[in-house]
């Protein structure tokens, strides 16, 4: 950003930390901060990837928890003509949950044809 600012014949000055982008010096400490600001980001998400490592070789789910559905019941309220909104709010769920498993209970009991000649 600093060298399109530069390019632009525009200098930058922060005035609540006093540095002056502008003037040698200030470029140095602009530089430096940004040099520690990538560091702490991978130093964060190498913790996080090995975080992530542990939980799984010790064999816990990460991430949210699936959703207990009752796919029958959801499934039978729409054949009886509930709208997805509809069924939806009786099972406190979204329209988006239910389309989407009203979707993929329409492919299981309808395979795709896979005859090849």
């Amino acid at each position: 950003m600093l060298d399109e600012l530069n390019h632009l014949e525009v200098e930058f000055i922060n005035f609540g930390e006093q540095i002056d982008a502008g003037v040698p010096p200030g470029l140095a400490i602009v530089v430096i901060i940004g040099a520690i600001a990538e560091l702490e980001r991978s130093l964060i998400i190498e913790r996080v990837r090995a975080g992530m490592w542990r939980v799984h070789l010790e064999g816990r789910h990460i991430g949210r928890a699936p959703l207990e559905l009752e796919r029958k019941a959801i499934c039978r309220d729409r054949r009886r003509g509930l709208s997805i909104q509809q069924t939806a709010r009786a099972h406190g769920i979204s329209s988006a949950t239910v389309q989407r498993l009203l979707k993929g209970q329409a492919r299981s009991q309808n395979p795709p044809n896979r005859n090849l000649i």
